[in-house]
């Protein structure tokens, strides 16, 4: 559920009218709902409390501290990629104990970085990375926590590009392999064996692949303890999918349920890694009608969004529901919504049944929490928009809307150029 609803046929987010937002803020901008995010975590961490468990927000799918510091206020971790992540983290108040670091790409300052923090636990995707992690732990006089990040070949049903968890995709190590990976890391002097970590992709919408990874994984602990290796986390990742169209993942409820049954005397604190099931539907992009136009009988809703503010219609052909801020009674039309990027790739939707708007209407795009403001960028050289978080009846601006000053900062002309 959320917090995004109509009164007397105009949209509020909680009690704040997205209207007045607009006028006050100016477009586009994203809005997050703080009583969404509260409950969409505490749900998610509810769904497991039979168990031992971490909730490690995914910091890749929204990195706003604000919204960081309000699941560390809730106890929870974060599942990090990067240094620049593990810097917002830190920033927002996490707990560097329930820290996870993820990425096939770990660079030694990045390692280096993690180890002085102290985060729980590296997911190692490579035998290389794990090399470096034992050498840089050494030279600093620490012990690096670590877990294999096992590709256990299962098909998540979801967009190729989102799908990490086949023998084909760059993440992890194979199941076959990470066995000669474990042995080899017990001999490392400063490397502590923690836990055993996979992630299958990202929006899934059936528990069957989740469970096909854990029965794999369950075999793998069990041969690990047979020789002696002793595994104390099981991190399960995240990619549990919310409903952007006609989607109907599982509740939070009802994957727990199945991960629970399946993974009876395991003996494991589980770690899990949501991002899109806590923030997709708990953010929405604003943005306004620049124009309309027709050629040649197809139709053009023009907005002030692009593809630089959200990229995933263009780069993953993904649906997000598009609805006027103002209810009235409106010819339905068949349209394309596109912004003002010099690409034929910017759109947010293409060939869409929806209301008839004029020029200076408010649009609202839907569940654009996850992957929205995070994977936006400055091309065509735009400044990027704010982010604004509600609670009750007051907004913030949780980031400030960047201005052409910002575009050439750090940015200079060499003394040749200017004799």
């Amino acid at each position: 559920m959320n917090y995004f609803q109509y009164r007397n046929r105009a949209l509020f987010c909680e009690e704040a009218d997205v209207e007045q937002i607009a006028r006050e803020a100016g477009t586009p901008f994203y809005l997050y709902s703080h009583r969404t995010l509260r409950h969409h975590f505490r749900v998610f961490s509810a769904a497991f409390a039979e168990v031992p468990h971490i909730v490690c927000f995914s910091v890749k799918a929204c990195s706003n501290t604000a919204i960081l510091r309000i699941f560390a206020r809730e106890g929870g971790g974060v599942d990090l990629v990067s240094g620049g992540e593990l810097y917002r983290a830190l920033k927002a108040g996490v707990d560097p104990s329930r820290m996870v670091y993820s990425g096939v790409g770990k660079r030694e300052d990045e390692i280096d970085l993690a180890l002085r923090t102290g985060i729980l636990m590296f997911n190692v995707e490579s035998f290389q990375e794990l090399e470096t992690i034992n050498v840089r732990a050494g030279k600093l006089g620490v012990r690096a926590g670590i877990g294999l990040r096992v590709n256990p070949d299962v098909d998540p049903e979801t967009h190729a590009h989102i799908s990490t968890g086949l023998k084909g995709n760059k993440f992890g190590i194979n199941v076959e392999a990470s066995l000669l990976a474990y042995r080899y890391a017990a001999k490392l002097k400063h490397v502590d064996i923690k836990g055993v970590s996979c992630h299958i992709g990202s929006q899934v919408t059936k528990t069957s692949p989740f469970i096909d990874a854990l029965g794999r994984l369950k075999d793998l602990i069990r041969r690990l303890r047979e020789e002696g290796i002793a595994i104390h986390y099981l991190d399960l990742g995240g990619g549990l999918g919310i409903t952007y169209d006609r989607e109907t993942p599982p509740h939070p409820s009802e994957y727990a349920r199945a991960i629970i049954d399946a993974s009876s005397e395991m003996d494991c604190t589980f770690i899990f890694e949501p991002g899109r099931v806590i923030v997709g539907n708990a953010g929405i992009l604003v943005t306004r009608v620049l124009y309309t136009k027709e050629n040649d009988g197809k139709r053009f809703v023009i907005v002030d969004a692009g593809m630089n503010d959200l990229v995933r219609p263009s780069l993953y052909g993904s649906f997000h529901l598009i609805q006027p801020v103002i209810q009235r009674e409106r010819e339905e039309i068949t349209t394309d919504v596109v912004g003002p990027i010099c690409e034929s790739g910017d759109f947010l939707a293409k060939g869409r049944q929806m209301p008839a708007v004029e020029r200076g209407e408010l649009l609202a795009v839907m569940s654009a929490g996850a992957y929205g403001f995070s994977m936006s960028s400055n091309y065509n050289s735009r400044p990027r928009i704010p982010e604004i978080l509600v609670r009750d009846d007051r907004w913030y601006v949780i980031r400030k809307r960047e201005n052409f000053e910002d575009l050439v900062r750090g940015e200079e002309i060499p003394d040749f150029l200017n004799t």
